[in-house]
């Protein structure tokens, strides 16, 4: 099938790893490289658990700062090319599809 470049340049705007394992307990890194980011964008972070719609965890523009309920942090990198999720102590219930995105 086919892309146009539009919708093929929204797709390359962010990269992340297809899996990560991490045992009950024991903090994992989320990350997104996403070099192609405009002065204007957001970095958002949303997660899925299984079976119900995408909830937003947080979002910045360059700031690194605290999830709300203090479970992790989202890190950003100096020049905004790169943004990680830190989850501090996972539990089993944070088992979930983790989406970062960019928009204004």
């Amino acid at each position: 099938f086919f892309l146009s470049p539009a919708v093929a340049e929204v797709r390359a705007q962010v990269q992340q790893e297809p899996l990560l394992e991490t045992t009950e307990g024991t903090g994992i890194n989320i990350s997104c490289s996403h070099p192609k980011i405009q002065t204007s964008d957001y970095i958002y972070w949303y997660r899925q658990l299984p079976g119900r719609g995408p909830e937003l965890l947080a979002l910045t523009v360059k700031e690194s700062k605290d999830l709300p309920d203090k479970s992790g942090r989202l890190w950003v990198s100096a020049d905004r090319h790169s943004s990680a999720l830190w989850l501090w102590r996972p539990r089993r219930g944070d088992a979930a599809v983790y989406y970062c995105a960019l928009g204004d």
